[in-house]
Order: C-alpha cells, then sequence, then structure tokens
C-alpha cells in the first residue's frame, strides 16, 4: 500500500513551484497495527494509544514532530505507519 496519490507530487519531481507548501500526512494501516505502541514512545506529540489497543493519530504532522515520526514509521514493527507529503499552494 502506497501513502501517495496524483495530488502528493513533490516540487522535485516538477510538481510544484517555490510558494508551495509541503506537509507531511501520516496514515497508520489500522488492520496491521498490534498496538506495540512504539509510535507512542517515540512521537507522543502525534499519537496516543486510546484504552488498550484503539490508536488516534493526528494525520497532519506538525513541522516539529516530523523527524520523530520517520522514527517512529521505522520503529513501527509491523510497518504500519505510512508516510507522505502532501503540497498545497502557499499563496492564499
Amino acid at each position: 500500500m502506497r501513502a501517495r496519490d496524483s495530488r502528493l507530487m513533490l516540487e522535485s519531481e516538477g510538481g510544484g513551484t517555490a510558494e508551495d507548501v509541503v506537509e507531511m500526512r501520516t496514515v497508520v494501516d489500522l488492520t496491521r497495527c498490534q498496538g506495540y505502541a512504539q509510535c507512542v514512545f517515540l512521537a507522543p506529540e502525534v499519537f496516543e494509544l486510546h484504552g488498550e489497543e484503539g490508536l488516534l493519530y493526528a494525520t497532519a504532522v506538525p513541522d516539529d514532530q516530523a523527524e520523530r515520526v520517520r522514527q517512529a514509521a521505522a520503529a513501527c514493527p509491523v510497518q504500519a505507519i505510512l508516510l507522505g507529503e502532501e503540497v498545497s499552494s502557499g499563496a492564499r
């Protein structure tokens, strides 16, 4: 499964301009997630356990949490965390 589609083109691929804003997006495949909670330990501002097995997470990742979320995705034992980048126009 991939977290990228045609809307998620990166500037380096010719999909944006210098004014575009790139936001990291997180998706968790909840059918794969087994509740090991490595993501909660590494990025508690983005991931949170609700009860014993329910995982809550922010789909839009704050810039200051991006590296922690990358580490959380890499540490997930079942690779349930998918990361993508969404390009949106910076001009409003």
